[in-house]
């Protein structure tokens, strides 16, 4: 375990989200346990600016989203819900003001997520479920506890969801099993979901902050600038055609080819060593 003096605490405005950065790795936790870290607007405004600020940390190779206690995310604070609604005397924004909040709520979020220039791994120590579930969704990989579960529950509460997680489980799953999984709200438990792709591991439970904690380091080791391109070429291969892909992808690599990194590898190659690559 590296030297706690070596581990960065960052300021999230709120204790509600926590972040720090130790060994190239950032990790996020959402901290709100005895409401199984629902998404209150004091976290999720925390984690839109935590990503945001971790963009340019030239110091961090990979993100870890976890949830603190027994839960990843809740989904929604169900007791907040109502706000959706507007006022029932017709007062405060308009409908289609409400939409129009919700979709930039959700771009600067799951969105951002997806999109976030760093590989982002979600780690559930249990429940992910509605909005939780779409954060987890959002992340390039997903390593479950034995005892963690998923459930899309936007059905229970009459909602059709929301925060992309049906493009998200449509892509992991296949448009059936998604439908499946959306009109019924069932639970599915983590062998299920590491048999359908949704968890890339399953591992004990007390083995998921160390285990996260390996396969994250070893992202960050690498060639950030390279996986950064790579992270970009397999979010446009779920929407372009092959030759628009294969025409990016070479524009890509050759701009890696005069990189600090690319030289140390190949001298690395040559010298058969392992590859020291650039940590900033």
């Amino acid at each position: 375990m590296a030297d706690q003096l070596d581990t960065e605490q960052l300021e999230t405005g709120t204790e509600e989200l926590l972040c720090e950065i130790d060994q190239g790795v950032a990790t996020i936790t959402l901290n709100l346990p005895d409401k199984r870290n629902a998404m209150s607007d004091n976290l999720t405004t925390g984690l839109r600016q935590s990503l945001l600020d971790l963009e340019t940390r030239s110091d961090v190779g990979c993100i870890v989203i976890t949830g603190a206690g027994g839960a990843f995310c809740a989904g929604g604070d169900i007791s907040n819900m109502d706000r959706l609604g507007g006022k029932p005397d017709g007062g405060g924004p308009s409908e289609a003001d409400r939409v129009r909040m919700l979709q930039r709520q959700q771009e600067t979020l799951t969105l951002r997520i997806f999109e976030h220039p760093k590989p982002v791994i979600a780690a559930l120590p249990g429940a992910a479920a509605g909005g939780g579930l779409s954060i987890a969704l959002a992340c390039d990989m997903r390593i479950a506890a034995e005892s963690a579960f998923i459930t899309t529950a936007f059905r229970n509460v009459g909602f059709s969801g929301d925060y992309g997680g049906s493009w998200f489980l449509t892509q992991l799953v296949g448009t059936s099993k998604a439908r499946e999984l959306y009109y019924t709200s069932r639970r599915v438990a983590s062998e299920e979901c590491l048999s359908l792709g949704i968890f890339n591991q399953v591992v004990a439970d007390d083995q998921l902050a160390d285990s996260t904690q390996a396969l994250a380091r070893e992202i960050a080791s690498g060639p950030r600038l390279a996986v950064r391109y790579m992270k970009e070429n397999l979010n446009r291969a779920l929407v372009a055609d092959l030759k628009t892909c294969m025409g990016i992808e070479a524009d890509r690599l050759i701009r890696c080819v005069n990189t600090q990194d690319h030289k140390e590898a190949v001298a690395a190659f040559l010298e058969k060593r392992p590859p020291v690559f650039a940590k900033d």
